[in-house]
């Protein structure tokens, strides 16, 4: 490369690495608080949420660096022309086309690190995160298993067990459900046994009875019961089953689904292969952004009031480009024949950097700013 493209591509990288860098800091924080109070009220340790944390990394930063890359471009370039260096390389001869050389190198590297992040790392840190979600899960419940003692998993919820048989038996159990400040019940049984259900994990009671006390008529309803079923799953943390779904898939096994896989996902085979083609899509965005963010500036000369029209402009493109991104993905979601139409905002978005470089490169062509 020559001296003037190593030194734009320096530039651009070093403003994309803060950028990413600070983007990365507010989803991981946003995302963390969250978890850190859900975890927190398990009962779990610092450890397993820093782990958590870590292991959802991968599809925030796969989020945040197609941003990241419009920003530096932006921030970059517009420090470049105020400084008037981009002028003085404009003056030694090189046109836009030239220019836009060293950021289609910079967009196509950040394309590459979503690739890397799409293909490999964010499906296998989402397996292995609903894996440990579900050893969380299988933890929390058997925490709920403790003989001779009173356990409160949810505010307003009691639960004694008096003995646990080597076997699995819950003998002389005890559930009290005071949430519904106007009701209270309580099961009692004369044994119980946990088992896993499709939803979660069941309480089943087994010779017991049900005393309901509605404490605004002042009664007291008991009803016997042979066996009854409890579902625990909303006293315990969400775990996933233990099928994977699409995310978690490598890319080749979506671009060449086969029966099993469907029916382990839900999914059908069309619906698999377009999940393939919008992964690759997602890394053809990150040049679009750095080569709009590029042509836009380009379109006026330099001005101490600076360039914020041009910013504008870039934004507003971009803006543009997203929802049209949205828009393709929701048709391809809602028939998967039309995968194709993933490719669009890649498509028009190189077009709209085309025209831009072009307008540049051709001055008569663009209504030129007074130069201050």
């Amino acid at each position: 490369m020559a001296r003037i493209d190593r030194y734009l591509l320096s530039q651009l990288m070093t403003v994309f690495g803060l950028a990413s860098l600070v983007l990365v800091m507010v989803y991981w924080i946003n995302r963390a608080v969250v978890l850190f109070d859900q975890l927190i009220a398990d009962g779990q340790s610092a450890w397993v949420f820093l782990e958590l944390t870590a292991l959802a990394l991968p599809s925030i930063i796969k989020l945040v660096l197609p941003l990241a890359a419009f920003a530096a471009t932006l921030y970059a370039l517009a420090r470049l022309s105020g400084d008037s260096e981009l002028t003085v390389v404009q003056a030694t001869g090189a046109s836009p086309w030239r220019l836009a050389r060293p950021v289609l190198v910079f967009g196509l590297i950040v394309g590459v690190l979503i690739g890397v992040l799409s293909h490999v790392l964010t499906p296998a840190s989402l397996g292995r995160l609903n894996a440990r979600q579900s050893e969380i899960a299988a933890t929390a419940t058997a925490r709920l298993l403790r003989e001779g003692e009173f356990i409160s998993p949810r505010d307003g919820l009691t639960l004694y067990i008096r003995q646990i048989t080597p076997q699995g038996e819950l003998r002389g159990l005890l559930l009290s459900d005071t949430r519904d400040p106007g009701q209270s019940v309580t099961y009692t049984a004369a044994s119980a046994y946990l088992v896993r259900g499709t939803e979660g994990p069941q309480l089943v009671m087994v010779d017991g009875m049900i005393q309901r006390l509605d404490e605004d008529r002042g009664r007291l309803l008991s009803t016997g019961f042979t066996d009854l079923s409890y579902d625990l799953s909303p006293l315990l943390p969400s775990a996933t089953q233990a099928r994977r779904n699409s995310r978690e898939l490598s890319t080749l096994e979506l671009l060449r689904p086969s029966e099993a896989l469907t029916l382990e996902t839900g999914k059908t085979g069309p619906q698999l292969f377009a999940e393939a083609q919008d992964r690759i899509a997602e890394g053809l965005l990150a040049p679009v952004a750095a080569l709009i963010g590029l042509g836009s500036l380009l379109l006026g000369q330099f001005s101490r009031f600076g360039v914020w029209r041009q910013v504008v402009l870039a934004v507003v493109l971009v803006i543009v480009i997203k929802g049209i991104e949205s828009a393709s993905l929701q048709a391809v979601r809602d028939e998967p024949t039309l995968w194709p139409l993933s490719y669009l905002p890649a498509v028009l978005g190189f077009t709209a950097a085309a025209a831009l470089l072009w307008l540049a490169a051709r001055p008569r062509c663009v209504a030129r700013a007074v130069p201050a």
